[in-house]
C-alpha cells in the first residue's frame, strides 16, 4: 500500500470553504480511479506548536499499490486540481508538501521493532 501525504501552506485570504472544495475535488476522485482506497482530509490538529512548519491543512490519500498511485499521479482531473492547490498554496509549489509512505499489507504488532 501507498500512502500519500499532502500537506498545504495556503495563502492568506484561501479560507475553509475555499480548502473544503479544493479537497472535495480530490475525494471525488476515490469514485473513479482503481486502486485509490481512501482520502482523509483534515485540518492540523498537533498540539506540538511550531512543528507543522505552517502546513495548516492536508490529506491523505491511500492507494492499493505504486501502479495505482502513479495512475493517479498521470490523471488529468487529479492534474487539474493539482494546479489550482499550487495557486492557493503560500509561494506556489513551495507551500506543498507531498510525502509517500510505502506500506506492507500488514501493520507491524505493537512493540515489534521496525525495518
Amino acid at each position: 500500500m501507498i500512502r500519500h501525504c499532502v500537506f498545504i501552506r495556503f495563502r492568506a485570504g484561501i479560507g475553509w470553504p475555499e480548502q473544503q472544495a479544493l479537497f472535495a475535488q480530490i475525494v471525488a476522485l476515490r469514485g473513479r480511479l482503481p486502486g485509490l482506497l481512501a482520502v482523509h482530509v483534515a485540518d492540523n490538529s498537533s498540539p506540538e506548536t511550531g512543528m507543522d512548519k505552517g502546513y495548516s491543512a492536508g490529506f491523505i490519500a491511500d492507494f492499493a499499490d505504486a501502479a495505482a498511485r502513479d495512475r493517479y499521479l498521470a490523471d488529468p482531473e487529479h492534474q487539474a486540481v493539482g494546479v489550482r492547490l499550487v495557486a492557493a498554496a503560500e509561494g506556489g509549489v513551495a507551500g506543498i508538501l507531498v510525502y509517500d509512505l510505502g506500506l506492507a499489507a500488514t501493520a507491524a504488532a505493537p512493540g515489534a521493532a521496525h525495518e
